[in-house]
């Protein structure tokens, strides 16, 4: 932990090193607030979407044509009972083409036409419509990301994603 403004906060977990407009795919996973079962429930290996799991899966479909300007495309994803995974492809556009110029480092403040922009719209618009039904809805205030660096981790995390409703019994996040 580190200080700032004279209070803690937590240090982020993205590369230092990275711009995260850059063209490339990532893996996505955001937690509801406490890990509660908003999404669904798994039965029989297979996740069974509540209302509030309908609103996230489409909105997570909308998110490309919502920003068409960042040439968006969608992996795998899954919507369990109180995560989400995705793979998320951000593609050659306008914000990311600028030329490199040696080391990039990340900033705190605000983020626009990246990973974080896109997650925080999502986690918004989820937010908006999820209140309707259950107004102590919530999410988990970051989330995390994983930049997919070749081929072979791109088929082990789309696997990874294809089957979690199966492995929900040994899943990190069944508490």
């Amino acid at each position: 932990m580190t200080l700032f403004k004279n209070k803690y906060r937590i240090e982020s977990f993205r590369l230092k090193n990275w711009d995260y407009r850059n063209a490339g795919a990532y893996f996505i996973t955001i937690c509801t607030k406490n890990r509660a079962h908003y999404f669904g429930e798994i039965t029989d290996g297979e996740m069974q979407l509540s209302q509030i799991g309908k609103i996230v899966e489409n909105e997570w479909i909308k998110t490309p044509e919502i920003r068409p300007d960042m040439n968006l495309k969608q992996g795998e994803f899954v919507v369990m009972p109180n995560h989400f995974h995705a793979i998320l492809i951000i593609g050659q556009n306008e914000y990311n083409i600028q030329p490199y110029h040696g080391e990039y480092n990340n900033q705190f403040g605000p983020q626009s036409k990246n990973v974080s922009s896109i997650i925080r719209g999502f986690k918004s618009a989820v937010t908006m419509a999820s209140r309707m039904i259950y107004p102590d809805f919530g999410w988990q205030s970051k989330f995390h990301d994983h930049i997919i660096r070749n081929h072979e981790e791109y088929q082990r995390i789309e696997n990874y994603i294809i089957n979690n409703p199966k492995n929900w019994k040994e899943d990190k996040f069944n508490e």
